[in-house]
């Protein structure tokens, strides 16, 4: 067998972002560490069924989702929505209110985000990755994620409107 994408390679490109995603999800770095080194364990295990190695990324990715659901589905009965409308008006924030958010508040008010519409988020906001990406990789349709990102971003939203600003601590 031969690994021509390289085990720590991988590792090392890829521990990051995952970690990221995987503490988006669970908030807790425990948990996002053992859902990480469980992707790197799976791939270990069965990446060289992959054919084309230009869909690591989205595979490691996918995998890390999968294990995380399965983590919840132990822990919490874990109910699955199918989202298919679209929420027309969504509040709006001024440019200049994006400008005075920090990254680690928005990350913040990310967790507090239901469920079903935050891994969705998370992998738009943070990772770029495109609504057909996503899809792949939480493994639902393409409107399920554009409805999530929406009702994601309406809740994100209203949320960073209720949320008093916080002053810089002197």
């Amino acid at each position: 067998m031969s690994d021509d994408l390289g085990f720590e390679s991988l590792v090392a490109r890829y521990y990051g972002p995952l970690y990221q995603f995987a503490f988006s999800l669970t908030r807790a770095e425990a948990d996002a560490c053992d859902l990480t080194q469980q992707t790197f364990y799976i791939w270990a295990t069965k990446g060289h069924q992959l054919r084309d190695g230009s869909k690591v990324k989205t595979w490691l990715f996918t995998t890390l989702h999968r294990e995380f659901l399965n983590m919840r589905r132990k822990v919490v009965r874990f109910p699955h929505f199918e989202l298919t409308e679209m929420d027309q008006d969504l509040p709006a924030i001024s440019p200049e209110m994006v400008n005075t958010l920090d990254s680690a508040r928005v990350v913040e008010l990310l967790d507090q985000v239901n469920e079903p519409y935050k891994a969705a988020l998370a992998l738009f906001y943070m990772e770029d990755y495109s609504y057909k990406e996503i899809a792949d990789i939480l493994e639902i349709p393409l409107g399920t994620v554009q409805s999530r990102i929406s009702r994601g971003m309406a809740q994100l939203q209203q949320l960073i409107l209720e949320t008093p600003r916080k002053e810089a601590h002197g």
